[in-house]
C-alpha cells in the first residue's frame, strides 16, 4: 500500500514533464511574432553597435557637405526667389535647438537642417552676387568692350568680352559679358574694339530636364552670346580697362603664347592635345579627336580638372623633395616633406592661374590645397573627412557648381577612390618579412597594373549614373582606355609639361616639349583603337531626376560609410537602376523657336520635321536612345512634306503637323491633332496650337502621347520666373486651348494639353 501509494504521486509528475516537455517544445519553435521580436532585436542590436562605430569614427562630419548640397538643391528646386530672412531665421533656429537638445541623434537632425538652411543662403548669396542684365531679343548693332578672354580654334576665334556699349541700350540694360564667336581678323586679349555683332539671349534647354546654357552663363556673367559680322575696329575706350581685366588679359596673352608655342613645335594633334594639357586652351583640337578621345572614355585628360592638378602637384612635390635631399644640411635639418608640400601648393595654384582658372580647375586645387595642407600639419592626406571639407568650401563658393557634371563626376570619383582606399589601408597586413630585389619589383609591377585597373574600374563605375544623366552616354571601355593611357599621361606627359612650364621663361623648353609629344601620340593612338572597337559610345534614354537621386544616395551611402551600414546603399541602387532602365521617352519634341518638331512615327523612331539646329537635333536623338548623328539622311523618314510643312502620322490615330505659312496652317488645324509654327496665330484652330506666343512663354517641349490626351513638360515656367531664366519685356498672353466642343466630329482625334513644368 505504501509502495502504491508512492509510486502513485511519482505518475502524476510524469504527466506534468509531458506538460513541460510540451512547453520547451514551444519555446523552441516559436510564434511567428516571436521570432520576428528576436531578430528585431537582434538587428537593432547591430545598428547600434554600427551606428556608434560610425559615431567614433567620425564618419558623420563626411554627411555635412550632402546636407548643405540638399539645401542648394532646394534652392534651385523653388518656384520663386526665398525670402532673404526665411533661411537665416531658420538656420537660427536648428542652430539654438541643436545647441540646447541633449540627445545625439536629435542633434545630428538639427545640424544637418543647419547645414542645408545655409545651403539655401549660399544659393541666395551667390544669385545676388552674380546678378546681372541678360538681353532679351535678338539683336545686330555696334558692340563695345574690352577682350578678357580670347581662343583661337580651328576656323574661328571664341572671344568673352567685357561690354561698355551695344546699340543704344542704357547702363542699366547692358549685359556685364558677351561671348561672340569671330569668323576673320584678330584680337589681343585687353584690346578695346569695336564691331558689328549680332547677339542674342543665352539659349535656354533644348529639351526640358536638358542642359540649361542659359543658367550657366548667368553664373559666369555671360548676359549675350552671339557672333561679329565685319571688320574689327581698335577704338578708344570710355573708361580705363579694370586691374581685372588688366591682369585677365596679361595671363590670357600669356596663355596662347604657350598654346602657339607647344602646339608649333610638337605639331599635329597631338600639340592641340598637349598644348591643352598645359595651358587649357581646347580650341586647336578638332572634332574628330575629341570624339576619338570621347569613345575612348578619356575625354577628361584635356580638361584641367582633378587629374592634372594632382599630377602637376605631385610632380612639383616629388621634385622639390628630390632636390632638396641632395643638400646634407637640408636633408639632415629641416621637413623636407613640409616644404616640399608648400611648394606643391604654390606651383598648383599658379597651374590654376595659368590654366585659366576655369570652375573645374578651381575645384580641383582647392582639393588639391586641401589635401596637402593636411601634410602641413601632420595629417593623411587622402581622406574622407579632407574631401568633405572641401566639398563644402567648392558648394559655399560656387553652389551652382553643384548642378553640373564636372562636380558631380569629379567628387564621385574621387570619393570612390579614397572610399577604397580608407578600405585597403585598413584590411593591408604585413607577415614581417622582407622580399628580395626581385620580389619587390614583381611586387611593385603588380600592385601597380591592379592598382590602375582597380582605380579605373571604381572611376568609371562611380561616374557612369551622371554621365549617362548628363550627356545621355556610356562608355563600356572607358576602363581599357583609361589603363592604356593614363601610364602615359602620369609617367611622362605631365612630369614633361611640369619641366617645360619650369624652363619656358628661361627659353630652354624646347626639350621638355619635344618629349611630351612623343608621348603624346601613343596616347592618341591608344584612344583611337578602343574608340574604334564597337559598341565604344552607347547612347542611354534620359532618365529623371528620380533615378539620379537614388543612384547619388547609393553612391555616398557606400562611400561615406565604413561598416556594414554601407551597404543599405544596394537599396537606393536597384531603385535607380529599375528607374534608369524604364525612362519615360516622350513622343513629340519642339524646338524653342518653333524652328523643327521630331516625333515619335509609326515605326518607332523619332522623325524630324523643319530646321531645329544640329545641337538641338543631338539632343533629341540622345535623350531618346537614338545614336543617329543629327546629319542623318533618314531622320525625316515617316514624314509627309511640301514647301510650306510637315505632317507625322503616329500611333493612337494622332498626327502632329509643322507648319511655316499661313495657309498651311488653316488646312492642318482641321487634319492634325496638334500643330507646331514658328508664326504668331491669332486665327480659330481645332487642333491643338502650339506658335510663336506659346513657345514665347513656355518655351522648349516635350510631349507624351497618352490615353487620356498629350502631356507636355516645358523647359520654362512663365508663372515662377527665376533671375536666370529669360525674361521678356512684354510678356505675351497664354494662348488660348481650344475646347472639346471646338472639335468637330470629322476632325483629328481629341487631345487635352496637359502642360507640366520640368
Amino acid at each position: 500500500m505504501e509502495g502504491k501509494q508512492h509510486e502513485q504521486p511519482r505518475s502524476r509528475p510524469s504527466a506534468r514533464a509531458g506538460s513541460a516537455v510540451g512547453h520547451a517544445d514551444f519555446a523552441v519553435t516559436p510564434s511567428l511574432a516571436a521570432r520576428w521580436q528576436v531578430l528585431r532585436d537582434i538587428w537593432l542590436r547591430h545598428l547600434r553597435e554600427a551606428f556608434a562605430l560610425e559615431t567614433e569614427r567620425r564618419t558623420w562630419f563626411n554627411w555635412l557637405p550632402v546636407a548643405f548640397g540638399l539645401g542648394i538643391a532646394a534652392y534651385f528646386a523653388a518656384d520663386r526667389e526665398p525670402l532673404w530672412w526665411g533661411p537665416a531665421a531658420a538656420l537660427i533656429l536648428f542652430g539654438a535647438a541643436a545647441f540646447s537638445i541633449g540627445r545625439p541623434v536629435a542633434r545630428s537632425v538639427l545640424i544637418a537642417l543647419c547645414a542645408a538652411m545655409a545651403g539655401i543662403a549660399a544659393g541666395q548669396w551667390r544669385t545676388e552676387r552674380v546678378l546681372a542684365p541678360s538681353l532679351d531679343r535678338i539683336s545686330i548693332a555696334k558692340l563695345s568692350g574690352y577682350a578678357e578672354s580670347v581662343e583661337p580654334r580651328t576656323g574661328d576665334i571664341r572671344l568673352v568680352m567685357l561690354v561698355t556699349a551695344f546699340g543704344t541700350l542704357d547702363a542699366a540694360q547692358l549685359p556685364q559679358r558677351v561671348r561672340i564667336t569671330l569668323r576673320q581678323g584678330t584680337v589681343r586679349a585687353g584690346e578695346h574694339i569695336t564691331l558689328t555683332a549680332r547677339l542674342m539671349p543665352p539659349p535656354e534647354p533644348a529639351r526640358p530636364g536638358g542642359y540649361d546654357f542659359a543658367r550657366d552663363a548667368f553664373f559666369r556673367g555671360i548676359g549675350a552670346v552671339g557672333s561679329g559680322l565685319g571688320t574689327i575696329e581698335r577704338t578708344p575706350p570710355p573708361w580705363p580697362a579694370p586691374v581685372g581685366v588688366r591682369v585677365n588679359a596679361a595671363i590670357d596673352e600669356a596663355r596662347n603664347a604657350m598654346t602657339e608655342r607647344i602646339a608649333r613645335l610638337i605639331g599635329g594633334q597631338a600639340g592641340a592635345v598637349a598644348a591643352a594639357l598645359v595651358t587649357g586652351k581646347r580650341g586647336l583640337i578638332s572634332e574628330e579627336t575629341n570624339d576619338i578621345l570621347r569613345g575612348a572614355g578619356i575625354y577628361h585628360i584635356v580638361s584641367i580638372s582633378g587629374l592634372h592638378m594632382v599630377l602637376a602637384a605631385g610632380s612639383i612635390f616629388w621634385l622639390a623633395r628630390a632636390l632638396l635631399a641632395f643638400v646634407p644640411m637640408l636633408a639632415l635639418g629641416w621637413p623636407l616633406k613640409k616644404i616640399a608640400a608648400f611648394l606643391a601648393m604654390l606651383g598648383a595654384s599658379g597651374y590654376c592661374i595659368f590654366s585659366g582658372s576655369e570652375v573645374a580647375t578651381e575645384r580641383s586645387l582647392i582639393m588639391t590645397l586641401i589635401m596637402l595642407g593636411a601634410v602641413l600639419v601632420d595629417r593623411p592626406a587622402l581622406s574622407m573627412r579632407n574631401l568633405a571639407f572641401a566639398a563644402l568650401v567648392v558648394l559655399a563658393l560656387e553652389p551652382d557648381a553643384m548642378l553640373g557634371p564636372s562636380f558631380q563626376m569629379s567628387f564621385g570619383a574621387v570619393a570612390a577612390l579614397v572610399a577604397y582606399a580608407e578600405w585597403h589601408r585598413h584590411r593591408a597586413r604585413t607577415d614581417g618579412v622582407e622580399p628580395g630585389l626581385v620580389a619587390r619589383l614583381v611586387r611593385t609591377v603588380k600592385l601597380g597594373l591592379a592598382g590602375m585597373f582597380i582605380t579605373s574600374l571604381l572611376a568609371g563605375i562611380a561616374t557612369a549614373p551622371f554621365g549617362a544623366f548628363h550627356f545621355q552616354t556610356y562608355n563600356p571601355f572607358g576602363v581599357l582606355g583609361n589603363m592604356l593611357a593614363l601610364p602615359f599621361v602620369s609617367l611622362i606627359v605631365m612630369p614633361a609639361a611640369v619641366i617645360g612650364a619650369l624652363l619656358y621663361p628661361l627659353g630652354l623648353d624646347a626639350l621638355a616639349w619635344w618629349i611630351m609629344g612623343l608621348a603624346t601620340e601613343p596616347v592618341l593612338r591608344v584612344s583611337a583603337l578602343v574608340a574604334g572597337l564597337g559598341g565604344s559610345t552607347q547612347v542611354v534614354p534620359a532618365f529623371g531626376l528620380t533615378a539620379l537621386a537614388c543612384l547619388g544616395a547609393a553612391l555616398l551611402t557606400i562611400t561615406l560609410l565604413t561598416t556594414w551600414l554601407r551597404w543599405l546603399g544596394a537599396i537606393p541602387l536597384l531603385a535607380g537602376l529599375a528607374l534608369a532602365a524604364q525612362p519615360v521617352r516622350p513622343d513629340i519634341y519642339i524646338d524653342r523657336e518653333g524652328n523643327g518638331v521630331a516625333a515619335r512615327a509609326n515605326h518607332g523612331n523619332l522623325a524630324v520635321m523643319g530646321r531645329p539646329g544640329a545641337f538641338v537635333l543631338a539632343q533629341w536623338l540622345k535623350a531618346d536612345g537614338d545614336n543617329r548623328p543629327s546629319d542623318h539622311a533618314g531622320l525625316p523618314s515617316g514624314a509627309t512634306c511640301d514647301a510650306s510643312g510637315c505632317v507625322i502620322r503616329m500611333t493612337h490615330g494622332h498626327s502632329v503637323a509643322w507648319s511655316r505659312s499661313p495657309a498651311s496652317i488653316s488646312e492642318d488645324c482641321h487634319r492634325a491633332s496638334l500643330v507646331v509654327t514658328p508664326l504668331r496665330w491669332d486665327g480659330a484652330c481645332k487642333a491643338l496650337m502650339v506658335d510663336r506666343r506659346t513657345l514665347d512663354r513656355y518655351g522648349a517641349m516635350s510631349i507624351s502621347v497618352a490615353a487620356e490626351g498629350l502631356q507636355a513638360k516645358t523647359s520654362r515656367n512663365p508663372d515662377a520666373p527665376r533671375p536666370w531664366s529669360r525674361r521678356d519685356s512684354q510678356r505675351p498672353e497664354p494662348p488660348t486651348v481650344p475646347t472639346r466642343a471646338a472639335i468637330s466630329e470629322e476632325s483629328a482625334p481629341d487631345p487635352t494639353l496637359d502642360l507640366r513644368v520640368q
